[in-house]
């Protein structure tokens, strides 16, 4: 009676065979997620660990991979630099700034996605294009207002200057969110009795929630991380982070150790923003990508 040979490979023997090329796919995907997740978190961790390295380490070639950590750099941006102030301003003008575009930018998505009115459409395409413009074309008509009006060195020049060109941003995303709550439910509303501000704030601000913290991630970002107007507009008293980061570089003298110390500290807040909102992140950029 013959025998029958046992499978060289027990695993592959015992899947099918049409399931064999997805799981080489899938492996192929695996590696480029990795590839994708290294190339962005990289950069990333190069800035911390420079800004942990001496400025012999950080100027070594080829690069120092094994090094003993040292705060050094950190102690010297927050208090020789006068980087904890400019941290401070930064906050003080993303915070502020990313209030009032949620403040001012959900009611008026709100209006834009329910009612119809004259000139609609073309108020929908002014705030549209205002993302259109580049800030450089602007920055001298509005260092010469901002003079005139000696607002030169102050939070509010800032925070109105960033208002602009963040309440867009919010309108644009926030009035797709309105847009997607059934109307069903402020006619519900309306028949018990509710007011037109009630129905907004109770019922479609809730369910909109997702694309306003998104709306609310990118406006703190934008004005957390903004520099043209920052340089342009402010001296010492209401200077920036990256403002100040831009200082360090003078002449020959090149302390990357101090910069990338500087760059982490103003990453840093940034991410611990998103990490705070971050299911409603994930909410609102997914929202209407599966009816």
């Amino acid at each position: 009676m013959a025998t029958v040979p046992a499978a060289k490979n027990p695993t592959m023997a015992s899947t099918p065979a049409h399931a064999r090329p997805r799981m080489r796919v899938n492996a192929w995907h695996l590696v480029g997620l990795l590839a994708i997740f290294l190339f962005a978190v990289f950069p990333f961790y190069w800035m911390v660990a420079t800004s942990l390295k001496t400025q012999a380490e950080a100027l070594a070639s080829p690069p120092i991979w094994a090094f003993t950590p040292h705060l050094d750099n950190y102690v010297n941006v927050l208090f020789e630099r006068d980087v904890l102030h400019s941290l401070g301003n930064s906050l003080i003008v993303a915070v502020c700034t990313t209030l009032l575009a949620v403040g001012l930018g959900t009611p008026a998505a709100y209006a834009l996605a329910r009612f119809e009115f004259k000139g609609k459409e073309d108020l929908w395409f002014w705030f549209i294009t205002n993302r259109m413009l580049s800030p450089i074309v602007v920055a001298l008509p509005i260092f010469l207002m901002a003079r005139n009006l000696g607002l030169i060195d102050t939070h509010l020049v800032l925070i109105l200057i960033y208002l602009t060109f963040n309440l867009p941003i919010v309108v644009w995303i926030c009035t797709d969110q309105f847009r997607g709550v059934p109307k069903d439910l402020d006619e519900a509303a309306r028949l018990s009795g509710a007011s037109r501000f009630t129905i907004f704030w109770r019922i479609a601000l809730p369910l909109a929630m997702p694309g306003v913290a998104v709306s609310a991630i990118f406006s703190f970002i934008f004005s957390w991380n903004e520099l043209l107007y920052a340089l342009v507009l402010t001296r010492n008293v209401a200077r920036t982070a990256p403002v100040t980061a831009t200082s360090f570089m003078s002449g020959y003298d090149l302390p990357w150790g101090e910069i990338m110390a500087t760059g982490t500290l103003i990453v840093f807040p940034v991410i611990i923003f998103a990490l705070m909102v971050s299911k409603h992140l994930v909410q609102g950029l997914t929202m209407g990508a599966v009816k």
